[in-house]
């Protein structure tokens, strides 16, 4: 799927239609007249044109009804723009296809599709349309404390909020605790990430509770199930570690991203 430009296009005519609403409400408590500005020597000066009648020239004394009626003057210029653009988005969603290039891969039949090559779609779109399929994510213990990262997701830890949101800084596509079939087992590894140099799929784990013993053995668990599976520590499987003397240090984190993750 490329990237949903129809559902674009919907959020920015919400928007409009929005801001339309707004400004004219707004626009029915300004007074009437509106200003003529004139400059002379480098120095405006304001008037008040009511009409027929002749302008009034307006001193400091004057202030608020200027920045009234220029306020007022700004906002018929913004309405008129987003209503031209209103009108546009309007006709452009009436002719835009339902189905772009990209999709017509996916709408195959299967008979079909096994036999054609789908076409390539930039780095961009292909990150976008990984990190939208939806998925089913581990659910959270109630009363478990609640972090959250830039993006708005919850995840388990403060450190994990960090990560998450070093990624995201960095550009680098990820998936928070996605589902992983490993043998007969299904985990949740802390993060998936989408390689985009070649577009391999890697898993980052956050170690966070290294000074447990019960959390040790389930780690070295996990280890062994990701290997059955063959993903293999440093090709396809990265760690950082954490212990209440030893936190999590992004430095490391950093170098990871920098030549692992890119």
């Amino acid at each position: 799927m490329a990237i949903d430009f129809r559902k674009e296009l919907n959020a920015r005519l919400d928007l409009l239609t929005k801001s339309i609403e707004d400004i004219e409400k707004k626009s029915q408590t300004f007074p009437d007249g509106r200003i003529n500005v004139r400059v002379h020597q480098h120095r405006s000066y304001y008037y008040l044109n009511g009409g027929k009648s002749k302008d009034r020239f307006l001193t400091h004394d004057d202030a608020a009804l200027i920045e009234q009626l220029i306020q007022k003057g700004y906002l018929n210029k913004v309405l008129k723009g987003a209503k031209t653009e209103q009108k546009a988005i309007q006709k452009m969603l009436k002719i835009y296809p339902e189905t772009v290039a990209e999709d017509i891969y996916d709408s195959l039949p299967e008979g079909r599709k096994q036999y054609a090559t789908p076409i390539n779609i930039c780095d961009d779109a292909f990150a976008q349309k990984w990190m939208e399929t939806p998925y089913k994510r581990k659910p959270f213990k109630k009363g478990a404390p609640v972090f959250t990262t830039i993006k708005g997701e919850r995840v388990r830890s403060k450190s994990e909020a960090l990560i998450a949101d070093r990624l995201y800084a960095r550009g680098i596509p990820y998936r928070y605790e996605c589902p992983l079939k490993v043998g007969k087992k299904v985990i949740h590894p802390d993060f998936t990430i989408l390689r985009m140099s070649d577009r391999k799929i890697l898993y980052h784990e956050h170690c966070g509770k290294m000074d447990d013993e019960d959390y040790k053995e389930d780690m070295a668990e996990r280890a062994n199930d990701y290997s059955e599976e063959g993903i293999i520590l440093g090709d396809r499987l990265f760690y950082t570690f954490e212990s209440e003397k030893n936190p999590l240090d992004m430095r490391t984190f950093d170098r990871i991203v920098d030549t692992h993750f890119r």
